[in-house]
């Protein structure tokens, strides 16, 4: 008997669940904040093909994560890829590191919006680095990720814990415009099979599981941003926390608002040791702020570091002409996120609210002037180093 099709709205009920969800936003009556949370619905429903069409276990192939679409906070320097994985399988990482400054790979269960639970940190996870592999002279590598690691294996290793279903990769960079994206592929090394075609019933039920993706994704990080807003209030960094991403990774996250005649003030020392580190601004649904045209994100290359060795950054409507713009593209709310990665120490920022006209009263008096030409160039590397970068 063949399987009886519905209409295809039938199948995209879940999508009404993400649109309640609005509630969970600070202005729910707000029209740009509806519109904004429909787009916000789309970008993440749309990355839901590759998360339940793309590939499976047995067939893994890369897939864009979050960079094409914004949604859950990308960091604009990492491009971010995603196979599905089963720990009843072993696979071979192969291929080479380019330039990039730094690659990660971790394997765990669930991600936002997939089956399972949850996790980043815990029994279901593992990662390593760059840093922690054999790589050759000339950058190629090879990695075994399976459930345990065979004995007499010599090689570089990631384990896959029962339960984890997703591997993921980080290609970090700094100096967007002259390093050169990794090369690397995936193949499960166990018989499968080739791969099939899926069944009516199989097609329904992944419609179903994208269609819910959003509301998964959306619910919980709503709760997150709002979470650190009821524990720390407005325009304060919640004390540095661990988890989220990578095990070396602190975030330092913060929730702004401002006026249009104010700007906000990072301020904060350095740790003496800091392999990584970077600022990024979200609007207030989560989402990186257009990060390709404009100046929302920095890094420890392209970051001004000031004559007393600490780091300044301007979160402003406006350019202020001074370094570390960080442009919020016309929003006065949203979350600011920082991160130390593999550092030695994890400095509290300070976040100060000022008249725009009085900024360069809270700056060291040698702040140099970033005239607009030199935005307008600051600009234009970052546009051709962000597009260099394959993100889809």
């Amino acid at each position: 008997m063949s399987t009886q099709i519905g209409p295809l709205f039938d199948y995209l009920q879940p999508l009404q669940e993400a649109v309640d969800e609005i509630a969970n936003t600070w202005h729910p009556d707000d029209p740009e904040y509806r519109a904004d949370v429909y787009r916000q619905i789309m970008m993440q429903f749309s990355y839901g093909y590759f998360a339940f069409f793309h590939a499976d276990a047995e067939h893994p192939d890369w897939a864009p994560l979050w960079n094409p679409v914004y949604t859950l906070q990308p960091n604009p320097d990492d491009i971010y890829r995603y196979a599905p994985i089963d720990s009843d399988y072993s696979y071979r990482l192969s291929g080479n590191r380019g330039t990039v400054y730094m690659i990660t790979f971790n394997t765990q269960a669930g991600l936002p919006g997939l089956p399972g639970p949850i996790d980043h940190t815990g029994e279901y996870y593992a990662d390593i680095d760059d840093g922690d592999l054999q790589i050759d002279a000339d950058g190629n590598f090879e990695i075994l990720v399976s459930k345990e690691k065979p004995s007499g294996h010599t090689g570089n290793w990631l384990q896959i814990k029962p339960g984890a279903i997703a591997l993921m990769t980080r290609f970090r960079s700094y100096d967007w415009v002259n390093e050169i994206d990794p090369v690397i592929s995936i193949e499960c090394l166990n018989p499968t099979g080739l791969k099939k075609r899926l069944s009516p019933e199989e097609i329904l039920e992944r419609i179903v599981q994208m269609a819910k993706m959003p509301v998964a994704a959306t619910s919980l990080f709503y709760a997150m941003q709002n979470q650190v807003k009821a524990n720390v209030g407005v325009n304060v960094f919640e004390p540095t926390r661990l988890g989220g991403a990578l095990s070396r990774q602190i975030y330092i996250p913060a929730v702004y608002e401002f006026e249009d005649d104010e700007a906000l003030i990072i301020e904060t020392d350095l740790p003496e040791k800091r392999r990584y580190w970077n600022w990024q601004l979200n609007d207030p649904y989560f989402n990186a702020v257009e990060y390709v045209y404009r100046n929302s994100s920095t890094n420890g290359h392209f970051a001004h570091v000031a004559s007393d060795g600490r780091f300044y950054a301007i979160v402003a409507l406006k350019d202020p002409g001074v370094p570390n713009w960080l442009d919020t593209a016309g929003y006065k709310q949203g979350t600011i996120y920082g991160r130390w990665y593999d550092c030695d120490s994890h400095p509290m920022p300070n976040l100060k609210r000022v008249k725009f006209s009085e900024i360069r009263d809270h700056l060291p008096a040698d702040t140099p002037v970033v005239s607009s030409e030199q935005r307008a160039e600051q600009l234009r590397l970052r546009v051709q180093g962000c597009q260099r970068r394959r993100r889809w």
